[in-house]
Formats: structure tokens, sequence, C-alpha cells
């Protein structure tokens, strides 16, 4: 099909408005983050933080590769986007079990994408006759860009889907998702094809990276260390995409060896489940590792390493962020903020039972300091602390993981 090539005028305007683009802060990207992952159907991805962050990355790409070829050549067609980004997001989404459905998202960030650059158009041209030129242009050109872009990338999920389907992976990776829905699968069958036991105690653990060019050396590399730490021959495996690996290993691994490992290779990261008994266990722990991993990206944690012992309770009251700012105000008022060292005895005290030498001896501390430090607490706080201990330890928990942020 050709393309008309746009006026002189209207070319120099869209090569300024690109420039403009080129530049634009974070907030407009930030824009059309938000409307892409509240798209219909996206909640699988916006609540998968490798998944969340490579559309954050591919919708970044496409608008700079759009702005960038008109920078280049104003007015003209541009070509599809099949830079790393998209393509590895269309990976990812296969391995997930998830199809060209999601790409529909695209079409909510193209809409976000047209009200930005409208606003810029009408601070280019008071002209009508340019800015209507201007207008029918750039609609042309953002909508055929869009169309290229998503017919590719869905191309590149049929090849991906057709390549997994075939071969022993493909195999273990199915198994793992039907046991994984409960499916009435024989559990000799299932041990067969995965080289795996499920009888016993087994640890699930998600292993991932936010970085965009993740080693995937290094995640195995994790792996194998959680299975050592647990003294186990053996693990189960699954890549789950390019920078995730769902893995289960026989006992309990050591969570200050996991912790070890995982600060040798920076950008990894570990979401721990529960240690759970025989094939429900083996269902259970990859859930509770799973929550522990969507809670960390909920909250935008910078913690590396994260057990589902420690987070259940906040990872179930953040469910609803709002409502659980709203929860950490009213319960610990001017404490939220107070310096750490006061925090500290306040949790210590609460779970060594409200036993101020105890919670001295755990701190390493002297029980007047303990004790100087829990009545600037009660001062700060809205209830006396004997009257509210729980829920102030809990938001406090809820304090400590939300401002561990990167």
């Amino acid at each position: 099909m050709g393309w008309e090539r746009p006026s002189e005028p209207v070319r120099e305007l869209i090569r300024r408005g690109a420039e403009l683009s080129l530049a634009a802060p974070r907030e407009s990207f930030d824009e059309v983050d938000e409307a892409v992952l509240k798209a219909p159907n996206m909640g699988p991805v916006a609540a998968d933080p490798v998944l969340r962050e490579g559309i954050r990355r591919t919708n970044r790409a496409n608008m700079l590769h759009w702005a960038a070829a008109n920078v280049r050549d104003p007015g003209v067609a541009v070509a599809a986007n099949l830079g790393e980004e998209p393509l590895t997001v269309a990976r990812d989404l296969v391995r997930r079990g998830l199809n060209e459905s999601m790409l529909d998202a695209y079409r909510v960030g193209q809409e976000v994408a047209w009200r930005q650059w409208m606003a810029i158009a009408f601070e280019l041209t008071s002209d009508a006759g340019e800015l209507r030129e201007l207008l029918e242009v750039s609609s042309r050109s953002i909508s055929a860009f869009v169309d290229a872009t998503v017919s590719a990338v869905g191309e590149q999920m049929r090849a991906e889907r057709a390549e997994l389907t075939q071969g022993t992976h493909a195999e273990r990776r199915a198994m793992v998702a039907l046991l994984l829905d409960g499916a009435p699968i024989a559990r000799a069958h299932a041990e067969s094809i995965l080289g795996y036991r499920f009888e016993g105690v087994h640890t699930a653990a998600v292993v991932w990276s936010d970085a965009p060019d993740s080693d995937a050396g290094q995640l195995d590399s994790v792996a194998e260390g959680l299975a050592r730490s647990a003294g186990a021959m053996r693990r189960l495996s699954v890549v789950a995409g390019s920078a995730t690996r769902w893995v289960w290993v026989p006992g309990s691994p050591d969570a200050d060896a996991a912790a070890a490992a995982v600060d040798a290779l920076p950008g990894v990261r570990v979401a721990l489940g529960a240690p759970e008994h025989g094939l429900e266990g083996f269902r259970r722990s990859h859930f509770d590792a799973l929550t522990t991993q969507r809670m960390l990206a909920r909250i935008e944690s910078s913690r590396r390493i994260a057990t589902y012992r420690e987070v259940a309770v906040v990872a179930l009251i953040t469910e609803d962020l709002d409502g659980a700012d709203r929860f950490v105000r009213q319960t610990l008022g001017d404490l939220a903020t107070a310096a750490p060292e006061v925090r500290a005895v306040v949790s210590a005290f609460v779970e060594e039972q409200c036993n101020a030498v105890r919670a001295a001896q755990r701190l390493f501390t002297h029980r007047n300091t303990v004790l100087r430090r829990l009545a600037q607490a009660d001062r700060l706080l809205p209830r006396p602390l004997r009257d509210n201990s729980i829920d102030v330890a809990v938001a406090l928990d809820v304090v400590r993981w939300r401002g561990a942020r990167a």
C-alpha cells in the first residue's frame, strides 16, 4: 500500500513533535503503563513482576521506536518494532500459558499515546490546515505501526508456542501445569515424566530477575544452590519465562545459604513457599511462593529474598494497598515515621510477648533503653501499645516491608 508523503511544513511539525516525545518525562510513560496493565484480561500480567516489567519496557520501546523513526524521516510509514523487548514479552506470555488476546492491551496503550500526541500537536501549530493534516497523518501512522507490531508479536507468540509443544521440556511444563490445576493424574506417571518424587516434604521457589539482560545461567545456579542448601540431590526446575524459574526441592532450603547465593548474583531474586508434604504440598508451596513474589512486586520492595512465612500476613493485608496504608496510619500514627530504632524496639517487644528483658536481649541493648523507647512509642501512638499490641506489630511489619523499596 502506498504511503502519501505529508507536506514539508507538516513534516517539520512531526519532527519537532517526535523530538518532544523522545524527551517526554517519565510520567507520560507511566500513564500508558497504568492503562495497559488495567486493560481487560491483563490481570495475570499485572500480578507477575517479570511480565509487568516486560510490558513496561515494551511500552517505552514502542513509543520511542515510533518517535525516533519520525525524527529520522517525519511522516513515513514506521516498521513494526521487532526489538528485544516485545519479542521477550511474547516468549514469556506463551510460557505462562497466555495467548494473543493479551495483545489487545496494545490498543489501550495506543489510545493513551494518541491523547498525549494530540496535546503536543495542539502546541505545535495554530494553523487549522496544518493541524488537520498533522493529525490525519499521525493517526494513520500510529495505527499502522501498532497494527504491524501486534501482528509481528502475535506471529512470534505462535512460533514460540509451536516450539514449546515439542520435546521433553514441553512435556514437563505441561505436566506441571496439570498438577498445579489439580488434574487427576496418576502419581507414578507424573513422577516418571518429571523425574521428581512427591513423597516427603517439598519447598517451592520462584527464582527470577528484573534485569532486562538477565542471565539464565544465574537463575539455574540459584536453583541448584537452593537444592544443595536443603541437602537434596535433585530438584525440579521449570522454565516459566526467559527470566523466571519455578523450582521445587525436597526438604527445606537453608534461608541464610539461599540469601548468600542471591547476594552473589545481583539482579536475581527468590521467593520461597512454605515447606509442605506430598503432592498437595507441591501445589500449596508453589502458590505460597507466587504469593510472596507478587507481594514484593506489589509493594515495590527491594528485598531480594523472602519467605512466605515471613510475609503471609503482610501479603494478605497489602492485597488492598490503599486499605493497608489507611490501617497503618490509623494504627501507628506518628510512630510510622519514627526513628527505625524505636520501631524495632516495639516490634521486638511484642514478638517477645511484651517482655522488656527478652526484647533487650534480642536487640543486644539495655532494658532501660527498651523501656525508654517504648515510652517514646506510646507518645506517638494513637492508642497505648498495651491496648493494641497485635495491630501495632502487624502495621509495623507492613511499614518494614514497604520501606524496603528499590
